[in-house]
C-alpha cells in the first residue's frame, strides 16, 4: 500500500470525520424532531383537547388537517423545483423558524379559517424542511462515507411525537384549554430549533447547490423513468394510507369511553415505535432489497389501519399505533435512500415529486374522513378504503426498482 493510500483512508476515517458525520445525523434528527414530530404531527394529541373544548369539531378538523397537507403539497413542489437564494441551507434554516413560529400561533383561537392559514404555512415550512434538511445531512454523510448514520435522522420524528406526546398527556390534565397546549408545543420546538445550528453548522465552503447546478450545466440530467414514476405513485397511495389513522387516532379514542386512556398514550405508541424501525427497515433493506423492504412496510401498515377500527379495544388500537410507528417513517427512509440510488443523477427532483405525492394523498384523506364521519358518524370507511390504498402501495413496490 503506498503512502498515498494509507494517508487517504486513515482521512477517511479519522475521529473528527466520524464526529462530524455523527453530529450531522444528530442535528437532523433534532430538525426532524422539531418540524415533523411537533410542526406537522403534534396537531394529532393536541386535537383531542380542541374537540374536547369546542375550538373544533371532527368536520372541520378534517378541512384543518388538510390544509396542512396543502401547504405540505405545494412546499413540496417548491423544494423540489423553485430556486433556492442564498442555498439550501439557509432556506432550512427559515422553514424552521417558520414552523415555530406558526406553532405558537396556533394558540389563537380566532375562527377556522384562522386555522387553516396557520396549518397551512405550517405544512408548507415543514415541507420546505424535510427535503432541504434530508438532502442536506444525506449529502454531508454520503462525503465522509457515513450513509449507515443516515436512519439516525429519521429517528426524529420518533423523538419529536413522543416526546410532544408525554408533553401533552402530562400538561393536558393540568391546562384548561387547548391554546396552552398549543404554547407549550412552541416553546419546546424553539428549544430543538436553537440547538440545530451548533449540530449542523451552515458550510463555509460554496453551497451545495451552486455546485450541483455547475456540473448539471455540464451534463444533461437523466429523465425519471418507469421505476421511478411507480415510486412516486406509491408514495401518493403511502400518503393517502396513513394519514387517516395518524391524524384522527385520539379522535377515534374518544368516540369509544373505555378506550379514552389511548386518547394520549395511542400517539405515544406511535413515536416509540417510530424511533427503532427506521434502523429496522433499513436493515430489511439492504438484505432484500429497499422496494420490498417498502412493500412489507406497507402491508404491516395497511394492518394497523384496519385494526384501528376492526378491533376498537385497547389491545387494538395499542396494536394498529405500534404498526402505524413502526412503518410509516421507516417507509419515508428507505424510501428516499431507494429515490437517490434509481434517480442518482437528480436527487433534488426525485425526492422533492416523492414528497409532492405524498403531500397529495394525504391532503385528501382528512377532509375525505372527515366527510365520511359526518355521512356515517364514524371512521370505519374512510380507514378501510386507506389500507386498500396502502395495498395498491405494496403493488406497485413488490418489483424491483430499476435505476435510469
Amino acid at each position: 500500500m503506498t503512502d498515498t493510500s494509507e494517508k487517504l483512508m486513515k482521512a477517511s476515517t479519522s475521529p473528527e470525520k466520524d464526529q462530524f458525520a455523527f453530529l450531522s445525523a444528530v442535528g437532523g434528527c433534532l430538525a426532524m424532531a422539531a418540524v415533523m414530530g411537533i410542526g406537522r404531527f403534534v396537531y394529532t394529541p393536541v386535537l383531542p383537547f380542541m374537540l374536547q373544548d369546542g375550538t373544533l369539531n371532527e368536520v372541520n378538523a378534517g378541512f384543518v388537517a388538510s390544509s396542512n397537507y396543502l401547504g405540505y403539497l405545494l412546499g413540496a413542489l417548491m423544494a423540489a423545483r423553485a430556486p433556492l437564494p442564498g442555498g439550501p441551507y439557509r432556506i432550512f434554516m427559515v422553514a424552521l423558524i417558520t414552523s415555530t413560529v406558526v406553532t405558537f400561533l396556533m394558540a389563537f383561537s380566532l375562527g377556522v379559517y384562522w386555522f387553516v392559514v396557520i396549518r397551512f404555512l405550517a405544512g408548507l415550512a415543514s415541507a420546505y424542511a424535510f427535503v432541504l434538511v434530508a438532502n442536506i445531512v444525506m449529502q454531508r454523510l454520503a462525503e465522509k462515507h457515513s450513509l449507515h448514520l443516515f436512519p439516525i435522522h429519521f429517528t426524529g420524528v420518533g423523538i419529536g411525537i413522543a416526546g410532544s406526546s408525554l408533553m401533552i398527556e402530562w400538561l393536558g390534565t393540568n391546562l384548561e384549554t387547548s391554546s396552552q397546549l398549543w404554547i407549550a408545543s412552541g416553546v419546546l420546538s424553539l428549544v430543538l430549533s436553537l440547538c440545530i445550528p451548533f449540530l449542523l453548522p451552515p458550510r463555509k465552503e460554496v453551497p451545495p447547490q451552486a455546485s450541483m447546478q455547475s456540473v448539471q450545466t455540464k451534463r444533461k440530467t437523466k429523465p425519471l423513468n418507469l421505476s421511478a414514476w411507480r415510486l412516486i405513485f406509491a408514495y401518493g397511495c403511502f400518503g393517502f394510507g396513513y394519514v387517516i389513522t395518524a391524524t384522527f387516532l385520539g379522535a377515534l379514542a374518544s368516540l369509544t369511553p373505555e378506550l379514552a386512556p389511548m386518547k394520549s398514550l395511542g400517539w405515544l405508541l406511535v413515536g416509540l415505535a417510530v424511533i427503532p424501525s427506521v434502523f429496522f427497515w433499513e436493515k430489511l433493506g439492504v438484505r432484500i432489497g429497499y422496494g420490498r423492504a417498502i412493500a412489507v412496510a406497507c402491508t404491516l401498515e395497511a394492518v394497523g389501519v384496519a385494526l384501528s377500527v376492526l378491533m376498537p379495544t385497547i389491545a387494538g388500537l395499542s396494536a394498529a399505533a405500534i404498526l402505524l410507528g413502526g412503518t410509516f417513517v421507516g417507509i419515508t427512509s428507505i424510501g428516499l435512500v431507494e429515490a437517490r440510488r434509481i434517480a442518482s443523477s437528480n436527487p433534488r427532483q426525485i425526492v422533492g415529486l416523492m414528497t409532492a405525492a405524498f403531500g397529495l394523498g394525504q391532503m385528501f384523506g382528512p377532509s375525505f374522513a372527515g366527510y365520511l364521519y359526518e355521512l356515517n358518524g364514524d371512521f370505519m370507511l374512510a380507514s378501510l378504503v386507506a389500507a386498500g390504498a396502502l395495498i395498491l402501495a405494496t403493488l406497485l413496490t413488490i418489483k424491483r426498482f430499476t435505476p435510469a
